[in-house]
């Protein structure tokens, strides 16, 4: 489905007859002014500058399905087709995804990020602007810290969330399955 959509977005590929109950949602993404990119692979040195996907100082890589820029009026949107259930978005990714398009595009003061839960037939929002980025890249880097140092110590502190049910980590306190 993801590849359908790239393909639309960027060649004009028709999307199959099996996808195509996405047509609407991916059409009115395309109604909106600004260049688009399909499937656009961002990656970010520790000192968040951009580099390349693959290269050997890279900290932080996301790719967004769908990328809209518009330099005149400074803004971008970023989106990501979701089939999955909406029961638990996880806006962290908005979060991301936004960061990362202001480090690609210097330009850019707004970023309008969502979550296209596109079976569902819903959507889960996010606007940031640049002032707003510093303190997330902080939010960041305090959880990748915490990351970090839980490999460099092998402690893995219990941490609940709704999906602690599927933890194959059975001798947690918050697993069910405990």
């Amino acid at each position: 489905m993801h590849e359908a959509i790239e393909l639309y977005i960027r060649d004009g590929t028709p999307i199959p007859p099996e996808y195509a109950q996405f047509q609407a949602v991916v059409d009115a993404m395309l109604k909106k002014d600004g260049r688009k990119l399909a499937e656009y692979e961002m990656a970010l040195t520790v000192d968040l500058q951009p580099t390349e996907w693959k290269a050997k100082d890279v900290w932080v890589r996301g790719i967004a399905d769908i990328l809209i820029v518009d330099d005149e009026n400074l803004t971008a949107w970023v989106g990501d087709w979701k089939t999955g259930n909406n029961k638990y978005p996880d806006r962290d990714q908005l979060v991301l995804m936004s960061i990362m398009v202001f480090a690609h595009f210097p330009h850019i003061r707004r970023v309008n990020s969502a979550l296209l839960f596109i079976v569902k037939n819903d959507i889960v929002k996010m606007t940031m602007t640049r002032e707003q980025s510093d303190k997330h890249w902080w939010d960041y880097r305090e959880r990748t810290a915490r990351l970090e140092a839980a490999f460099a110590n092998d402690v893995w502190n219990p941490n609940q969330t709704p999906l602690c049910g599927w933890c194959p980590v059975k001798t947690c306190e918050f697993n069910k399955k405990h």
